[in-house]
């Protein structure tokens, strides 16, 4: 059989202390530590421990020449790393990692971008919890908690040197930027109009124009910028409350400008929407929810191996969720992006592979509730009265 290791793969050396009370009653502190070596290969996607003799032998393996397996001295390294799958080896038992570790090769990641993506993925986080283990739910606790943050405006140089800029006067499109705030007190009980549904879909994420090199190599057009004009954010939808629409998960086809029904979840849509936002639940009503998932393969076709090109991705989710934000305050909507995401349920449903797809953000749209039951960043009383003002 012919062997060779996984192609990313990065070694950290960590330190584990936990209580020790025989320690203590002894004299010492009661912390125990414990060293060893923790492998990141992510084609697989999870931390494996590896030993000093396992790290020795994948320092000495080529990730891109196949070997003959028996030419290597330690027999039992080397079967631990193939079950662990940070060697490859081109038997059949071994196909699935082997399957895996191609199809990462095939993508092109850059190896820090690919180790970044599949080692921030959650599965079963709650956030709302997380907030409330830690004592952070408030403005105030975070204060209390964690101290001054940094200034809020940094100053460089002596202030008595800055020049003032001049102020001008508000347009109409100022008085909209200034209506848009993170929505999280959604109307669901009011069904949003199909026509407005489709237009804000259109806005954000239809394909607007497009240039054809040749049969299988187009550039799109659309209202929000992309690295390279390549567009790879898919927008993968959970609708909840549109007239006309039948709840249920949906892909949107850019081009077309067309909904693409997708199999029911088995469990609640609700539930799978609490799910996806790691348990927010001021998110999980809103009425509809746009999963951003980026199809890293069309982008990296071009950016093969660049240390830019999984954060031109990013910038390019933030883009669209800004226009998603405008779209929606111009037509009296609320709207809310949030990354605090569990990817791992998303990926399963929408029917997603990590290696070369992947969930990167959820924004949503819909009716604002008219009541403020989840406080809303909203100084200056543009979107909520603020009491005692007339």
């Amino acid at each position: 059989m012919k062997v060779r290791r996984c192609k990313v793969l990065y070694l950290e050396p960590r330190e584990e202390v936990g209580f020790d009370l025989e320690m203590l009653l002894g004299g010492g502190n009661g912390l125990r530590r414990e060293l060893g070596w923790v492998a990141l290969a992510p084609h697989l996607g999870v931390e494996i421990r590896v030993d000093a003799a396992e790290c020795e032998l994948l320092g000495s393996l080529s990730p891109d020449e196949w070997i003959d397996s028996g030419t290597l001295a330690d027999a039992g390294a080397l079967k631990s790393l193939l079950k662990k799958g940070l060697i490859v080896g081109t038997g059949k038992r071994h196909a699935i990692h082997r399957e895996c570790d191609e199809i990462l090769r095939g993508v092109h990641w850059h190896p820090l971008a690919a180790t970044l993506h599949a080692f921030t993925r959650w599965q079963e986080a709650d956030a709302v919890q997380a907030m409330q283990d830690t004592g952070t739910e408030t403005a105030g606790e975070l204060r209390q908690v964690l101290g001054a943050p940094p200034v809020e405006a940094m100053g460089r140089g002596d202030e008595k040197q800055r020049i003032p800029l001049p102020r001008t006067a508000r347009t109409d499109f100022d008085h909209l930027l200034a209506r848009r705030a993170t929505c999280r007190n959604f109307d669901a009980e009011r069904p949003l109009p199909y026509a407005l549904f489709a237009q804000l879909i259109e806005r954000v994420f239809a394909a607007q124009s497009h240039v054809r090199v040749s049969d299988d190599t187009v550039f799109l057009k659309k209202t929000s910028p992309s690295g390279g004009g390549l567009h790879p954010v898919e927008a993968y939808l959970i609708v909840q409350n549109v007239e006309g629409l039948a709840p249920g998960l949906y892909h949107y086809h850019a081009t077309t400008h067309a909904l693409e029904p997708l199999p029911l979840p088995e469990q609640p849509l609700y539930d799978l929407a609490l799910q996806a936002v790691a348990q927010q639940d001021w998110f999980a009503n809103a009425h509809v929810m746009a999963l951003m998932a980026p199809r890293y393969d069309r982008s990296f076709w071009k950016y093969r191996n660049h240390a830019k090109a999984y954060r031109a991705i990013t910038l390019e989710a933030g883009h669209l969720s800004q226009t998603l934000y405008l779209s929606a305050t111009e037509a009296g909507l609320g709207a809310y992006i949030t990354c605090a995401i569990n990817e791992v349920p998303l990926e399963q449903v929408f029917g997603l592979d990590r290696l070369s797809e992947g969930a990167l953000a959820i924004c949503g749209f819909g009716w604002r509730g008219e009541e403020m039951v989840t406080m809303e960043l909203d100084p200056a009383g543009e979107v909520w009265r603020i009491e005692g003002s007339t």
